[in-house]
């Protein structure tokens, strides 16, 4: 029991800091979402950046939810 349990990798605090860093990308988007509609490109370019970044870290969570779904 010990041995196998010891050597997989702590697998909720990989998730868990993927998990906070989606959050935190949304958070930074909403920030970003009123400049938009008042026509600020910057804050346009920084929304799409947002998007993709979360875009892959959400990616990153379901990939983490199914191999946790596995084991």
């Amino acid at each position: 029991m010990g041995y196998v349990q010891a050597m997989k990798p702590p697998v909720a605090q990989g998730s868990q800091s993927t998990y906070t860093d989606l959050l935190s990308v949304i958070e930074d988007m909403g920030k970003e979402i009123r400049p938009t509609y008042a026509g600020s490109k910057s804050a346009m370019e920084r929304l799409k950046r947002g998007i993709i970044h979360a875009r892959a870290l959400v990616r990153e969570c379901l990939a983490e939810t199914e191999r946790n779904a596995r084991t």
